[in-house]
């Protein structure tokens, strides 16, 4: 009994006094300081999350009530299938947000939206089974830096389109207004502030819009809800005096606009759409699991096939429901080389910390009245950070753009995405974008490796036969064979 209580206590094992972290020491995984201060660093991963959990769904014409829900129960999901060693939160997820737009585009539902993240999550899941029994070397092999890189670029690029003719013609000087304020606010912020600098930027941009409706009056622009432009307040209320402040998120009502709860539908064209957006997701959490063990010097990489099944099982619970896909979040890692605490149980605090936000309707009626202006402002920059994280990835791997292997498959498959260039296959099959610039990377790059060894040889041959031809010349140097 006092073994089973004690092994119960320890948890996690506290880490020195509870209270102080010496110079060069950091909380570890499976410790933690006194439950106050876990407490209290929980709420700051929750405020470090907060605002792109809700921004990606709203944008991806899902519910950010039940977004912000799903994400505190994945997460404690993650960290049962990892058993409490990889400390991260699964927020909602923005690979697939171009692919989505592109799904909305050819009038796909919320439903088919859903199930085809779901059937990402659950290739993710698998991947993450055979990295577990193969190792992690495989994801290297089959998914080079240049080629994660490039997709992750795609990803981000593709998006532009949904900026200018969706977000941006709401209210450009908002917009405007908005993302020179969260440029400033990024670099001009500094620690934690500067972290959830989004966030900030999307209070500002929404207290804005209010003072504007109420010095200026409605505004004549394009409207998302009406699908045209009209005369319309910046922000519109008129649900949130309604909502509840305890309850769940509603059910899906298409044919009044509501988009809540829902079983998944799906597509195989809006399927094939979407799971390239896993290349993303892997490249993070091979990334956030190396980051943790190289800052917490423990070896990690066996953990991460367990990161990459979690994440993907994580995906497919909340899109069962309707929900949005789930990432480990960035944002997250932030806080944890701020506060140089990596306990996992600061994550369980802030997992059921949102699962309460997450069943407060009111919540998610006031999130979802976020001004489109506002949201103009935040993609434009958001968007193309995305795209340049694929450049990060290259630099920080030196890839080398002077060798044709890699310049060329990567250069036709970023072209075709962003430009959304279209395959059609048949009358009823196509591939988007996206789904083709992808292809056209991982496969074009493979396809080059396999020849490049047989041109270099062919070449060599090739001088050969042609200093053959030219005679004897004591000034030329033969290759060897």
């Amino acid at each position: 009994m006092a073994d089973g209580a004690r092994g119960s206590r320890k948890l996690w094992s506290v880490h020195g006094d509870g209270k102080n972290i010496r110079p060069g020491e950091v909380v570890a995984p499976m410790e933690r300081l006194s439950w106050p201060r876990t407490i209290g660093i929980g709420a700051q991963h929750v405020v470090s999350m907060f605002g792109a959990t809700f921004v990606f769904p709203i944008i991806m014409g899902l519910n950010p009530q039940l977004a912000i829900l799903f994400s505190g129960v994945c997460t404690l999901l993650f960290l049962a299938i990892v058993k409490g060693q990889v400390p991260s939160y699964l927020g909602t997820s923005v690979a697939f947000v171009g692919a989505v737009a592109a799904i909305r585009a050819q009038g796909g539902t919320s439903a088919e939206v859903t199930g085809a993240m779901l059937v990402a999550g659950a290739t993710l899941a698998v991947v993450g089974v055979i990295v577990h029994v193969v190792g992690g070397r495989v994801v290297t092999a089959v998914l080079p830096p240049v080629v994660t890189g490039a997709v992750v670029m795609l990803l981000g690029f593709n998006l532009a389109p949904v900026v200018a003719e969706t977000y941006w013609p709401q209210d450009q000087w908002v917009a405007l207004t908005v993302m020179v304020a969260l440029i400033l606010m990024t670099v001009g912020l500094k620690g934690f502030a500067g972290r959830i600098a989004i966030f900030l930027a999307l209070i500002f941009g929404y207290v804005l819009s209010w003072v504007l409706d109420l010095v200026t009056g409605p505004i004549t622009s394009f409207s998302a809800t009406a699908g045209e432009v009209t005369e319309h307040l910046r922000v519109d209320w008129s649900g949130v005096g309604d909502a509840p402040w305890l309850g769940l998120p509603p059910m899906t009502d298409e044919a009044a606009g509501v988009v809540g709860i829902h079983a998944p539908d799906f597509s195989l064209a809006f399927v094939l759409l979407i799971v390239p957006g896993i290349i993303a997701l892997i490249a993070e959490n091979a990334g956030h699991v190396k980051a943790i063990g190289e800052i917490t010097r423990t070896e990690t990489d066996g953990l991460m096939g367990r990161a990459l099944a979690a994440d993907g099982a994580g995906t497919v619970l909340a899109t069962s429901f309707g929900g949005s896909a789930t990432t480990t979040y960035a944002e997250n890692i932030g806080v944890m080389a701020a506060t140089k605490v990596y306990s996992t149980a600061a994550y369980v605090v802030a997992a059921l910390t949102a699962i309460l936000l997450g069943c407060s309707p009111k919540l998610g009626a006031v999130i979802s009245a976020t001004p489109g202006g506002v949201l103009g402002g935040i993609t434009v920059v958001l968007y193309g950070m995305i795209g340049l994280l694929g450049a990060k990835i290259w630099k920080e791997n030196r890839v080398d753009f002077g060798n044709p292997l890699n310049l060329v498959p990567v250069a036709a498959g970023v072209v075709i995405a962003v430009g959304d260039t279209t395959l059609t296959v048949t009358d009823d099959f196509q591939l988007g974008g996206i789904a083709l610039g992808t292809l056209v990377v991982v496969l074009g790059y493979h396809l080059a490796r396999l020849i490049a060894p047989q041109l270099r040889a062919q070449a060599e041959r090739d001088e050969i036969h042609e200093l053959t031809l030219l005679g004897p010349n004591p000034e030329v140097e033969v290759p060897e064979r």
